[in-house]
């Protein structure tokens, strides 16, 4: 089992497993916070509905080039951690310390993207206010219908404002 964790095939797939888990994590964010609008309802027919797409705002965000950046950091020193700590450790050890490293690494991103998110959000509660919608929504879950503010918000996370 040692000779499986040391060779360098496996310590790729393991480095592309924990890079996998945060993409995944990124996602599962991202759809729980979409859902989190998307769940949203409308009180009146009569109300000014908005809808935005979510994803394409996360994935244009500024701030998010500094998460990923700080998440390979911290992937890269786990795996180094776990390859260290590891040489001594025997095979249901190591998977406690990997499940450990991989909590620990979610935590992280959790506390790194809820700054992004926060501001996302933010700004597409000034950019609808400014439009008087009372309602967002996320673009996946409608089907007809609403003013679309994408373009508004990305540009407002783009400049800052």
């Amino acid at each position: 089992m040692m000779q499986k964790l040391r060779d360098p095939k496996n310590v790729n797939m393991i480095s592309l497993f924990v890079a996998a888990i945060f993409v995944l994590g990124c996602f599962a964010l991202t759809l729980t916070q979409s859902g989190a609008h998307g769940v949203a309802s409308a009180a009146s027919s009569e109300s000014a509905i908005g809808v935005v797409n979510y994803q394409m705002l996360l994935s244009q965000v500024p701030d998010l080039q500094n998460v990923q950046a700080s998440m390979k950091q911290e992937i890269d020193n786990a795996q180094k951690e776990f390859d260290e700590k590891g040489k001594t450790m025997n095979a249901t050890e190591k998977q406690r310390y990997y499940q450990q490293l991989q909590e620990r690494l979610s935590n992280k991103e959790k506390e790194l993207m809820d700054p992004v998110l926060k501001k996302i959000d933010a700004t597409i509660k000034k950019i609808a206010d400014k439009k008087g919608l009372s309602v967002v929504v996320d673009k996946n879950t409608v089907v007809y219908g609403g003013l679309d503010i994408t373009d508004e918000v990305s540009k407002a996370l783009q400049s800052g404002k």
